[in-house]
């Protein structure tokens, strides 16, 4: 299993991948000049206008009001995104995306983008072994693989001098991301130690939650890609519900348990040596300081020990049936206290078998990061678990069930007053290059991808079977062969008989004895001998038959500023 892994590291060294900060643009220049418009390799020229690709404008902000949660303007980095950095950005055309214009959008590939190729999303009880191998394999090779193509921000832009003094490093390919999600949900820095401001959230308690990861898994997956150059990779998701136990918590899948401290993985799992990062929020507010990447331990889990009075139990079918039957994508206030609200039920924070705000228990989503009671359970730093991903796949099927069940207009999704970052228009924080809520609020038809779990009958059905099918694949030669040595076996052994049997009928003392059967009486003799009984035919008719599944009835069913932790 070395060989493919040593090769992929060695190709992935030659795949550019792309993301923020973008390298070219994390530099003084740049910084000072507020423009990010790296030239495309391909013809050499700012965001490939050469080739029409896209090209280099100014970026246009909304000035639709936003919702009083946050009550200050000029103080966050992150507040009119991305315009404390850069007012200038590469806009792509056509099936062209990326900071540069280099990739294509979700769904298309090749040289000019033009192909359409729908992947999918599958259970990951439905992988094969050797696709579970792939998937831990190249989860920890993008730990592994330090980005030659993007940095992040260790500092503020004011920190930073204004741009004169640049403050970013480099990370993982993987940790990018522990950034990035890190940096959308920490909290405001006012000026000084302790001085911040916790009710803020780019990305989570407000409308932009579910948009907001599902382009965070789709910019997750599509990296994955560029660096395994393995493009039929998609992220499996975890169908939770009614889950008494980690089901993924296995050596084989996400790491299980190590006997000798419970908090930490199994050493039979590579995830056992991850360190994580960007983990620590109230360091961080006491000190008044963003995230520096440095190391801060290892992974950590202890599924189940948790907070009982705060989720008492995993989440039930029938507490996603309820959340699928909310028709109101979002309500009132648009944060937390909304009531009979499809976004703030299934993040966690309304009542799932009654559908009101501001619920003393949380659920749904936010309770699986309760009850892994660890670097899950804090929501700056939750995304080092890689359970992170497979937790997150799932809740966006749920989105899409819920988008294909009540078809929504894109009026749901609120234009203006949602809290600071969730507004339609507003760009998500810290994506470059530049992407709007809204533009996510679809279905996942239109991004290039589907889930199993929403297939109809007959082809969930199939995809059920598809790794018992692919395991056959892998023994059925050794089968055949078996089949063709028993097969010689037996026709040898007739053979052998039939001589012997001839040989009697020929010989001479045959007529002495008068034997016309020599086995039969061969056989009695022994049976005589040994008091063998001799045994009585099975009655085939007697035996009930079992009655076939009936596949056409078979359907699959269709909420503190830090998740708190006992650990």
């Amino acid at each position: 299993m070395m060989w493919p892994l040593i090769l992929i590291s060695f190709t992935s060294f030659f795949v550019p991948s792309y993301q923020q900060f973008p390298r070219q643009c994390a530099n003084r220049e740049s910084l000072l000049s507020k423009e990010c418009c790296p030239a495309w390799e391909g013809d050499a020229s700012p965001c490939g206008v050469s080739s029409g690709r896209g090209s280099c404008q100014d970026v246009e902000v909304p000035d639709e009001p936003d919702g009083p949660q946050y009550p200050f303007s000029g103080l966050d980095d992150r507040e009119k995104w991305p315009l404390v950095f850069y007012n200038r950005t590469c806009q792509c055309q056509g099936n062209f995306m990326g900071f540069n214009c280099a990739d294509c959008r979700f769904g298309y590939f090749g040289e000019n983008c033009t192909q359409w190729r729908a992947s999918l999303r599958r259970n990951v009880f439905h992988l094969s072994h050797d696709e579970k191998i792939k998937l831990v394999s190249y989860l920890n090779l993008a730990k592994q693989s330090v980005s030659r193509d993007y940095v992040v921000a260790t500092a503020t832009f004011q920190e930073m001098e204004n741009g004169s003094n640049p403050m970013f490093a480099d990370v993982s390919v993987y940790d990018v991301f522990v950034w990035l999600h890190y940096y959308v949900s920490r909290e405001a820095l006012l000026g000084g130690p302790g001085n911040v401001w916790s009710n803020v959230d780019f990305a989570h308690w407000a409308p932009a939650f579910l948009p907001w990861h599902r382009l965070y898994l789709l910019l997750w997956e599509h990296e994955i890609r560029k660096l395994t150059g393995d493009m039929t990779f998609t992220i499996p998701y975890w169908d939770w519900r009614d889950a008494e136990a980690c089901d993924v918590c296995t050596d084989e899948l996400m790491g299980g348990r190590n006997p000798q401290d419970i908090s930490l993985l199994s050493p039979g799992s590579v995830f056992s040596s991850w360190r994580v990062l960007c983990s620590q929020a109230e360091e961080y507010s006491d000190r008044g300081v963003l995230c520096d990447v440095s190391d801060e331990g290892p992974l950590r889990r202890n599924p189940g020990n948790h907070n009982h009075n705060i989720v008492p139990r995993l989440p039930t079918s029938a507490e996603v049936a309820f959340t699928l039957s909310l028709s109101n994508y979002d309500t009132g206030a648009l944060d937390r206290s909304a009531n009979m609200s499809f976004r703030n039920t299934l993040e966690g924070f309304g009542d799932p078998q009654t559908g009101v705000g501001n619920s003393p228990r949380l659920n749904m989503h936010a309770a699986l990061h309760i009850f892994m009671n660890g670097s899950m359970s804090s929501v700056q730093g939750s995304a080092n678990d890689p359970i992170f991903l497979l937790h997150h796949a799932y809740v966006d099927s749920i989105f899409e069930e819920w988008l294909r069940r009540h078809n929504p207009s894109q009026s749901q999704y609120p234009e203006s007053n949602a809290p600071i970052g969730h507004n339609a228009r507003y760009h998500m924080v810290p994506f470059l290059p530049l992407r709007r809520n809204r533009d996510y609020f679809i279905s996942t038809k239109e991004l290039g991808y589907e889930y199993s779990n929403l297939l109809n009958s007959n082809q969930w059905i199939a995809e059920a079977m598809r790794p018992y099918l692919d395991e056959l694949k892998n023994v059925w030669p050794w089968l055949l062969f078996a089949g063709v040595i028993g097969g010689i076996l037996a026709v040898s052994l007739v053979a052998a008989f039939l001589k012997v049997k001839q040989r009697y009928q020929d010989s001479p003392w045959q007529q002495l004895g008068g034997w016309k059967n020599p086995f039969s009486h061969l056989t009695a003799y022994f049976c005589k001998v040994f008091r063998i009984q001799e045994k009585k035919p099975i009655i085939l008719d007697s035996i009930l038959e079992r009655q076939p599944l009936i596949l056409d009835g078979m359907t699959e069913e269709t909420s503190s500023r830090n998740y708190q932790t006992t650990i």
